[in-house]
């Protein structure tokens, strides 16, 4: 890393960017949606419709939004079935390489997530990797349904020393660009979570399809 880069914060999202949950997400979301009468989704239609806030993607699944009652029992529901397989996923292929390497140049970053703290936290430790992050946040109540841009600021507010016009926001998400641009930062977005790259182009910001290509392109437009 080049000392003009050693500057440049990469602000990292947890799920479906370094942990490789995908499958967990579908396979929960398939036991919920069981349970609630709602038909099975794939992966590919899942890419295609996930947005948040959440309460949209299933208003585009049954063509009208949840209840308040209704979306807090199907997030109560996935949640439940999610964190029952959140131990057995793992990091995303090269992402402990990377985020060590990065912390070895002198590069900083953290972890902004909305899986609920008291979750995040352990499950970070446990894969070895939470001394890589100046600091890591989750949300302090499970996911509501509203989107990443408040708990970005905060998060970004929280670390004093980083410049937001030098941050990078790498996630899976379009509301992770959204997020990025609220707080005055850049985005990177990678195709391996949530979305499929026709939906994360719809941001304007860069994708990438891996983990190596996103730190490679953050420290890119960030320079």
């Amino acid at each position: 890393m080049a000392s003009g880069e050693q500057t440049i914060h990469i602000v990292w999202d947890w799920n479906g960017t370094l942990l490789h949950d995908i499958d967990a997400v579908i396979e929960a979301t398939n036991l919920t949606f069981a349970e609630v009468g709602m038909e099975q989704i794939t992966l590919e239609r899942y890419r295609e419709l996930y947005c948040v806030p959440v309460h949209r993607f299933y208003e585009k699944l049954t063509g009208k939004l949840p209840t308040d009652e209704e979306f807090a029992r199907i997030n109560e529901l996935f949640h439940r079935h999610y964190f029952h397989r959140a131990d057995t996923v793992a990091l995303t292929l090269g992402a402990a390489e990377l985020l060590a390497a990065r912390a070895a140049a002198g590069g900083t970053q953290s972890l902004c997530s909305l899986a609920p703290h008291d979750h995040l936290v352990p499950l970070v430790r446990s894969h070895g990797i939470d001394g890589h992050f100046v600091r890591v946040d989750g949300l302090a109540t499970p996911l509501d349904g509203h989107g990443k841009a408040a708990h970005m600021a905060r998060h970004l507010a929280s670390l004093t020393d980083v410049d937001p016009a030098r941050t990078v926001v790498i996630g899976d998400a379009v509301d992770d660009a959204r997020a990025a641009e609220h707080v005055g930062a850049r985005a990177v977005l990678y195709t391996g979570g949530s979305h499929g790259r026709a939906s994360l182009e719809e941001a304007g910001v860069p994708v990438v399809d891996t983990l190596a290509e996103a730190v490679a392109e953050a420290e890119r437009i960030a320079a």
